[in-house]
C-alpha cells in the first residue's frame, strides 16, 4: 500500500475502458492506494479495482458493451436510459459477473465517490461511512449522464453524473489531505471542451434543476479549468498524470467491442511504460518535490 498519495480517476463513458486497461496492470502489480477518488466511468472502474477482481472491467464493459440491455438505442426508445443502468448496476454484479462485496469492504483503502446535485448544481462526494452498504446506487447516481439516464434519489438528494460539476477529482482529494496524487485521465494532452449550444433543451428537460442548469452552462468552464491546474500542479511535482498517448477512436457511447479492447489495451502499456515513473514518484519524499 502506497502511503499518502491519492489515486484520481476521470470519467468518460466508454472512453473509461482506458482506465480499466491502466488499473488491471495496477492490480496485477499489487499497487494500490490509501485513498481513491473517481466519478461516473472512474468510478465504477475503481470499485472492481479496490475488490481486486482481475479481469472483471474488461469482461464487464468489452463483453457486455454489445449487448442491447447494456447499451442501445432500445434502452433509449422504451426507458429513455441510453445505458441500461439497472442491468448494468444491478444484474451484472449481483448475476452475471458477481462482484465481491466482502473484499472491497475489507479493502483499507478510502474510496470517494463524485456527483451532482440537481437542486444546487454543485458537486456532492460520499465516501465509505456515508454510503455503506448502497454504494451501487452511488456509483449508479455518479454514472447517470443528463438526458439519457435518470435521476438518483439518495439521502435527500437528487443526483446526477458526477462528471458535470467536478470531472477530474484533484482538489477534493488535496483537501481531504492527499497533496500528492496519480491522476488518470481519459482524454488526451491538449483537449478542451467547448461550450454547449443546447441550454434550451436542458432548460425544457430540467425546469425545476436551476443549479443544474448553471452546471451544465459552466461545465466546459470547470473542466478547461481544471485541466489547466493539474498541467501546473504536475510541473510543481505534486501531480503525475497518465492518459492515453495514441488518438482516441472511442466515444463516450462506442459500443464496438475492437476498439473498445484497443483503448484497454492502451491503458494497461501506458501503465505498463509509466511504472518506473509512478513509483519513483510515489517514493519521492515530500522535500524533494
Amino acid at each position: 500500500m502506497v502511503n499518502q498519495v491519492g489515486l484520481v480517476l476521470e470519467g468518460g463513458g466508454m472512453r473509461g475502458v482506458y482506465t480499466a486497461g491502466v488499473l488491471e496492470y495496477f492490480l496485477e502489480q499489487e499497487l494500490f492506494f490509501p485513498y481513491v477518488i473517481g466519478v461516473s466511468a472512474g468510478a465504477c472502474n475503481a470499485a472492481s479495482y479496490l475488490s481486486k477482481q482481475k479481469g472483471r472491467n474488461k469482461t464487464v464493459t468489452i463483453e457486455y458493451a454489445s449487448d442491447p440491455r447494456y447499451i442501445s438505442w432500445k434502452n433509449y426508445f422504451k426507458n429513455r436510459q441510453f445505458f441500461g443502468m439497472d442491468f448494468i448496476f444491478d444484474e451484472i454484479p449481483n448475476q452475471h459477473v458477481p462482484y465481491d462485496y466482502e473484499a472491497f469492504y475489507n479493502c483499507s483503502s478510502e474510496f470517494v465517490v463524485g456527483t451532482t446535485d440537481c437542486m444546487t448544481g454543485q458537486p456532492v462526494y460520499f465516501n465509505k461511512q456515508e454510503y455503506g452498504k448502497d454504494f451501487l446506487k452511488v456509483l449508479r447516481a455518479s454514472s447517470s449522464l443528463p438526458f439519457i439516464a435518470p435521476e438518483v434519489k439518495f439521502k435527500d438528494k437528487i443526483l446526477l453524473d458526477g462528471g458535470i460539476t467536478d470531472p477530474i477529482p484533484i482538489k477534493k482529494a488535496q483537501q481531504d489531505g492527499f497533496l500528492k496524487n496519480v491522476v488518470v485521465l481519459t482524454r488526451n494532452s491538449g483537449y478542451l471542451k467547448k461550450p454547449s449550444k443546447f441550454h434550451f433543451i436542458v432548460d425544457r428537460k430540467y425546469p425545476e434543476y436551476k443549479g443544474l442548469q448553471q452546471s451544465l452552462r459552466e461545465r466546459y468552464l470547470v473542466y478547461n479549468e481544471t485541466v489547466a491546474y493539474l498541467e501546473e500542479e504536475e510541473k510543481k511535482g505534486r501531480v503525475l498524470i497518465i492518459r492515453p498517448t495514441q488518438s482516441l477512436k472511442v466515444g463516450r457511447m462506442e459500443r464496438n467491442p475492437g476498439k473498445l479492447e484497443e483503448l484497454y489495451n492502451q491503458g494497461y502499456e501506458d501503465a505498463r511504460k509509466s511504472m518506473k515513473a509512478i513509483l519513483e514518484y510515489i517514493h519521492k519524499k515530500e522535500g524533494s518535490l
